[in-house]
């Protein structure tokens, strides 16, 4: 396409939004609404409303804990904001966020019913251990048992989101030794031993 029916698109496609804006604009926020102000601090629940009731918060928090606990060098998801994160995530009104907040929702109501059917008490109420044999059981897809298929898929969705949400926090960076968007005053490149690992020394 050359640079004169280029133009002529451009030309075209303006006066159709001026001639109907309102219907380009009810387009745009049939679905999503406007865009955020990038210049705006926003709260939680005011871009959409959140999701999670203060009973699925907390189930949140201790399946986020037992993911990535706080140990000697970082703290917990939970201690970083995960739970926050993942209610934002499942609560947009995306098409993958909403396909999320089903399988959340779902896999919440799931463990709480398989904790109650094994040891007569709730999610919130059992042993550290009782959760761990409930996750070792759905923690790999390939090794669940064909009934626990579905709880597992669940499991891997929202282990990635825990993941997702704490590595891309300051404490999740410091966490991998990440180094990058640091100024550093020389590069010195990769290691001797690292080079000759990979058979370029």
């Amino acid at each position: 396409m050359d640079r004169r029916e280029t133009i002529k698109w451009v030309l075209a496609a303006s006066a159709i939004i001026r001639l109907n804006p309102v219907s380009v604009s009810a387009a745009a926020s049939a679905s999503y609404g406007t865009d955020p102000d990038l210049q705006r601090v926003y709260h939680p629940g005011e871009l959409w409303p959140l999701t999670l009731s203060k009973v699925q918060k907390a189930q949140v928090t201790l399946l986020c804990d037992t993911i990535i606990p706080a140990d000697s060098t970082s703290a917990s998801a939970s201690a970083v904001g995960v739970v926050d994160f993942m209610d934002e995530w499942i609560s947009a009104p995306y098409p993958d966020q909403r396909q999320d907040r089903k399988l959340v929702l779902e896999g919440l109501e799931w463990l709480d019913s398989e904790a109650t059917r094994r040891f007569a008490r709730p999610l919130l109420q059992v042993a550290t251990a009782q959760l761990h044999a409930i996750c070792d059981d759905i923690c790999w897809i390939p090794k669940a048992r064909p009934e626990f298929r579905e709880a597992a898929c669940f499991f891997a969705r929202f282990r990635d989101l825990t993941a997702g949400g704490f590595y891309t926090t300051p404490q999740g960076r410091a966490d991998l030794r990440y180094v990058g968007n640091t100024p550093l005053p020389r590069f010195d490149g990769p290691p001797l031993e690292v080079l000759q690992k990979v058979g370029l020394a």
